[in-house]
């Protein structure tokens, strides 16, 4: 059973991001606060829940949330601060666009930067420990799997729908015989050495 919060007396977010390992595509960040009375059986970490059950998450927490905020972080800003300092960055104009300040906020992981010396912890595998944080990983999920998703229209070589843009055997392959595009993170190897162009 996961925990509601770290801190019963304060008004605290969780925050979570979704796509840092992907070779194409934004590093989408959520924050979340939910109310001290909410419950739900399925929420969990948004990996061990198939699409269908994510999206009805999705739903439930957008109504039952006190508020929420997703950003998408693009991929210019990811090659040019790096992946773990833009997934942090992601978090904090997450938190910086809650509609209610919070008082504590609650970080999936290991890595942070204080935001508005407003306390904070991390908490390692968090998506798995507390409802807010696995809250905010289902939107953090769901969006950019519709970024993607929408993007797999424009570009359907890559098969983004299915992929969402991480390095799966396919993708890179497709990058071999297609090339990168503007989605691409140039700052990433998006071929391992035996399938790099020759040029």
């Amino acid at each position: 059973m996961l925990k509601l919060k770290i801190n019963s007396h304060l008004l605290e977010c969780g925050t979570d991001e979704a796509g840092r390992g992907c070779l194409a595509g934004p590093v989408t960040a959520a924050a979340v606060i939910l109310p001290d009375d909410f419950k739900h059986p399925f929420l969990n970490d948004s990996k061990q829940l198939s699409e269908k059950k994510r999206l009805e998450l999705k739903a439930i927490i957008e109504r039952e949330a006190i508020c929420f905020n997703v950003v998408h972080v693009m991929m210019d800003e990811i090659d040019k601060i790096n992946i773990l300092n833009a997934s942090i960055l992601g978090m904090h104009r997450a938190i910086n666009g809650l509609s209610c300040p919070p008082e504590f906020i609650a970080v999936d992981g290991n890595r942070f930067k204080p935001f508005e010396k407003i306390p904070f912890e991390c908490v390692v595998k968090g998506d798995g420990k507390f409802l807010h944080i696995a809250a905010a990983s289902i939107l953090a999920k769901t969006y950019r799997d519709e970024y993607m998703a929408a993007l797999h229209q424009k570009f359907p070589q890559y098969n983004w729908k299915q992929n969402k843009g991480y390095p799966t055997k396919e993708h890179r392959e497709a990058i071999c015989v297609h090339g990168s595009t503007v989605f691409h993170r140039k700052s990433f190897k998006l071929l391992p050495l035996q399938l790099e162009l020759k040029l």
